[in-house]
């Protein structure tokens, strides 16, 4: 619309230049025609102008009340999200409360089953008691009867009981001297049991010297024998108050052999001078072998493994006595042969670990008839 009215504009004034410039453009009529219709046109622009103006203030006043109206749009998102974060936190309440609810149903539901169950309880207990009471007044009766019955019978134990407090007065009599004999008893029991406890204190101080003698020995073996048990050819176990010495016999004897080769002496030269420090303990030699059945030749002097096993026993023995100077009331020799092995026959390993000689050392008092 606004171009229309441009163009009408500049087609009036372009007619009046040329009236101007030419003089002979169009005619008079013509040219009035064209003023009015110009005049109207600028009517028509002023009122243009005008709406113009009308609708720029209105456009800027819509435009306001535009962002008022999205202003409030973004705080009624806002709100209406708080809303639906309320409105799912009570839907979260109501969820708990209806969870609640149920499980309070089931409470009082439970409790009302168990007051009907406690009230036929309480009738049956009252049926109950009405027929004992029945019961119990029949046996009133009854008592009242025995309760004479019981009064003679009370006049006949008063006459006993003098009677028996008198006897009673003899038997106190008789109780105060076995009492004194009794205490006399306590007394001499008492100094027996000092006796004895001074002996078993001084047995448990004799126990415990010979327990860290015992121990000295152990560390000084576990020292002394240090090559040897690295190359797992000696094992030293101290259990229960017995040290014991595991030897392979590889160590002390050759093959089918039972004197003791040099380097087994120089082995049992430094196991004695630490057992010659041990008192009070007996030593007990034990020799075993493997399940290898003997040679021909070597079976003419020793027919089983058990003389062999005892042999080089008693050779270690004889060692410990006559080149140690340990006592020989302390030692003793057992050859168990094959029939106590310790790890497998079945294999080369097994049986080199069976083939061994073991130095046992046990409380004189105990006699070492088993390994067990």
């Amino acid at each position: 619309m606004k171009t229309n009215v441009k163009r009408q504009i500049l087609y009036v004034i372009s007619l009046t230049l040329c009236l101007v410039l030419t003089g002979s453009c169009v005619s008079k009529k013509d040219y009035l025609v064209k003023v009015e219709e110009g005049e109207k046109l600028s009517k028509e622009l002023t009122a243009l102008k005008t709406e113009h103006d009308r609708l720029k203030g209105e456009r800027e006043v819509l435009a306001k009340q535009l962002m008022a109206l999205e202003s409030e749009r973004n705080n009624l998102k806002e709100a209406k999200a708080q809303l639906e974060l309320e409105n799912l936190s009570l839907e979260n309440e109501v969820a708990l409360l209806v969870s609640d609810n149920l499980k309070l149903e089931e409470i009082l539901r439970a409790k009302s089953d168990t007051l009907s169950k406690h009230i036929v309880d309480l009738r049956d207990h009252i049926a109950s008691l009405k027929n004992e009471n029945s019961l119990l007044k029949a046996e009133n009766k009854d008592l009242k009867q025995n309760i004479e019955t019981l009064k003679r019978d009370v006049d006949n134990l008063q006459g006993q009981v003098a009677a028996l407090e008198a006897k009673n007065k003899t038997l106190q009599s008789e109780y105060e001297v076995q009492i004194s004999h009794l205490q006399n008893k306590i007394e001499a029991l008492e100094e027996k049991n000092k006796a004895l406890q001074s002996d078993a204190d001084a047995l448990e101080r004799q126990k415990e010297e010979e327990m860290l003698e015992m121990k000295g020995a152990y560390e000084e073996l576990l020292e002394g024998m240090k090559s040897e048990i690295e190359k797992g050819k000696i094992t030293i176990t101290q259990l229960r108050g017995k040290l014991k010495v595991n030897m392979l016999d590889e160590i002390l004897f050759d093959s089918g052999k039972t004197t003791i080769k040099p380097q087994g002496v120089e082995v049992l030269k430094r196991v004695g001078n630490i057992l010659l420090t041990v008192k009070d303990r007996a030593i007990n030699i034990e020799g075993y072998t493997d399940n290898v059945p003997i040679g021909a030749e070597l079976s003419k002097k020793y027919p089983t493994n058990w003389e062999l096993s005892a042999a080089r026993a008693t050779n270690v023995a004889r060692y410990l006595q006559e080149k140690i100077g340990i006592d020989p009331s302390l030692l003793s020799a057992t050859g168990y042969g094959e029939y106590q092995p310790v790890a497998s026959n079945e294999t080369e390993e097994g049986r080199a670990k069976n083939r061994r000689i073991e130095i046992v050392l046990v409380p004189r008092e105990i006699v070492p008839i088993s390994r067990k």
